[in-house]
């Protein structure tokens, strides 16, 4: 057999990737990230790096002020290599200047959630043993509570409006604490000030640090949906490594470098955006369209209409409410040449409706914060499978494993593991839970899924979510993906709930567009279009379902709810 022949054998979706896209990447391109940086700095000098409201700074500017934050954190903070910095804040100007000033200090990010209560927080900062923290003034007071129970020396505050100018900084932060009251009150008495922090960093020089593309850049912590949030450690080499993957992969795009607009709605403190758009922005000199929050759609369309956009990048309930808002038809999409989804399942009738809507079809992708993360994602050259999460990115390998570890059949349902030069180094201070994540070589991603002839893998669904009725295997996704798709159906999530006769049974929580719309009406859909046992036997109908932070419907507070009704 030639080469050729045993390759496709071995990895049969690289047949499938788009002309010049190549197998391999090299995941030592750079020595560190503060090296793609300065070359990204150097070659898109001049070119927009970040937009926020209507404000741009470009890379040349970003290059200024994070030298100066890194010279700070250097200088006068006296923070070493190897130390943990947290960021706590919405998408604004300043997260990128602390982020690359940090890296290029040689510091270790922890991202933090803004919505993070004190006890979340507390657990985080203590865990990462973060010295340092950047917070957003309207989340100081919580830090406040629990800044004596962590390790942290050093505190920086900003607010909203800080990096917009004379005069919008003074209105914006004015409004936000006075009239909008979005700013409780806060006593930390050592804090320095962002623009302070700025100011003392430009008087003394930056000496530059020697970071190594195997030294942490990241402790990325997960959602913590299977026990304690732990911390994944990512380092220089597994980022450059999904930034060159990502860099080929939307290459057929045909969008020149320095001359892309990327929306970033998601927030950049959680790791698809943190990558797909802050980090991936580096290599290819694309402007980031910062939108701080995208709950606001009538001002998230306004700010769609003032650019023409050409990526895209979010989740299935993003893009479900901007196609159900009566403005969306405002905005232009004639040079939208990638919309990427991930974070959750795309469902096909969303998928379709964006289609129709801009011409462009979403690209499904899947990774974790385990992997840096994309693992996987649709080409984007018209071989897009709508409800498939695509095929392996260039040095990436993807397969499927049963219950005992051996391998399954192709369309046999089991776990997906991966490996690549994307797959996180371990979590942070936890080898134990390290150990448990791999299998020889391979992550274990603790999804179901299966994997076609061609390579194209699909999720069925997470392990913990799968519901068993009378013995048979039913999977939420599926369950949501029909019940979206029913006339009057805004949103939907599918939990199991406990019955004495059949182990569960399937229960859904819907969202109507259409107030007259039934559940017997959905019951009756769903007979046409589902196996009887996968039919739901109850529904309840919610006027908003639970959220993470990047809008991804959480079915395990409804469990909770179910389990807490049940107890009673």
């Amino acid at each position: 057999m030639d080469t050729q022949s045993t390759e496709i054998n071995a990895y049969p979706w690289r047949r499938f990737y788009p002309k010049g896209v190549p197998h391999e990447i090299n995941p030592d391109a750079y020595p560190s990230l503060g090296a793609m940086m300065e070359e990204a700095f150097r070659k898109f000098a001049d070119r927009p790096a970040y937009a926020c409201m209507g404000k741009q700074i470009t890379f040349a500017e970003l290059d200024k002020l994070s030298l100066q934050f890194a010279s700070f954190l250097q200088n006068d903070l006296g923070l070493q290599k190897g130390d943990r910095i947290a960021i706590q804040m919405p998408n604004t100007l300043q997260y990128p200047v602390a982020m690359f000033g940090a890296l290029r200090a040689g510091l270790a990010v922890v991202n933090t959630n803004p919505l993070y209560t004190p006890r979340e927080m507390q657990h985080q900062f203590k865990d990462s043993g973060a010295k340092a923290v950047v917070i957003l003034t309207n989340f100081a007071a919580n830090l406040e509570k629990i800044l004596d129970k962590t390790d942290i020396e050093h505190v920086v505050v900003t607010s909203l409006g800080d990096l917009l100018g004379f005069p919008k900084k003074q209105i914006v932060n004015a409004v936000v604490k006075y009239v909008k009251k979005l700013v409780p009150p806060f006593n930390l008495p050592a804090a320095i000030s962002f623009g302070d922090a700025l100011s003392r960093g430009s008087r003394q020089p930056f000496r530059p640090v020697d970071v190594r593309n195997t030294d942490m850049a990241f402790v990325q912590y997960t959602g913590g949906t299977t026990g304690v949030s732990k911390g994944a450690v990512l380092t220089h080499r597994n980022i450059i490594s999904n930034v060159e993957c990502q860099h080929v992969w939307m290459a057929p795009g045909n969008v020149p470098d320095g001359q892309g607009i990327i929306v970033a709605a998601l927030p950049l403190y959680h790791v698809y955006a943190l990558t797909t758009n802050a980090l991936a922005a580096l290599k290819s000199g694309a402007m980031n369209l910062l939108i701080t929050n995208p709950r606001d759609l009538n001002a998230f369309i306004d700010d769609l209409k003032k650019y023409k956009v050409t990526a895209f990048t979010g989740v299935n309930t993003l893009y479900n409410g901007l196609l159900n808002h009566p403005r969306i038809g405002e905005v232009d999409w004639s040079r939208l040449s990638v919309t990427s989804a991930g974070g959750m399942a795309l469902q096909t009738v969303v998928a379709e409706r964006w289609t129709k809507l801009t011409g462009n079809t979403p690209c499904e992708g899947y990774g974790l914060t385990e992997t840096s993360p994309v693992l996987s994602s649709n080409p984007i050259d018209g071989s897009v499978r709508v409800g498939t999460i695509g095929i392996p990115w260039p040095s990436t390998e993807m397969k499927i494993i049963r219950e005992d570890g051996t391998d399954a059949s192709i369309g046999e349902p089991g776990e997906i593991v991966a490996r690549g030069p994307q797959v996180f180094s371990g979590y942070y201070n936890r080898p134990e839970e390290t150990a448990k994540s791999m299998l020889n070589s391979w992550f274990k991603t603790g999804d179901v899924g299966v994997m076609n002839e061609d390579g194209f893998f699909k999720i069925v669904d997470r392990k913990k979510d799968m519901i068993l009725v009378s013995g048979f295997n039913v999977y939420p996704n599926e369950i949501e993906d029909v019940v979206a798709q029913c006339p009057g159906v805004m949103e939907v999530a599918c939990i199991g709930v406990p019955d004495p006769k059949s182990t569960e049974v399937v229960k859904i929580f819907v969202v109507r567009k259409d107030p007259a719309l039934t559940a017997e009406t959905i019951k009756a859909y769903c007979r046409e279009n589902l196996t009887p046992y996968k039919v739901p036997r109850m529904i309840e109908f919610r006027d908003e379902l639970p959220k993470s932070n990047v809008g991804k419907i959480l079915r395990r507070p409804l469990r909770d709810e179910e389990m807490a009704k049940q107890a009673k």
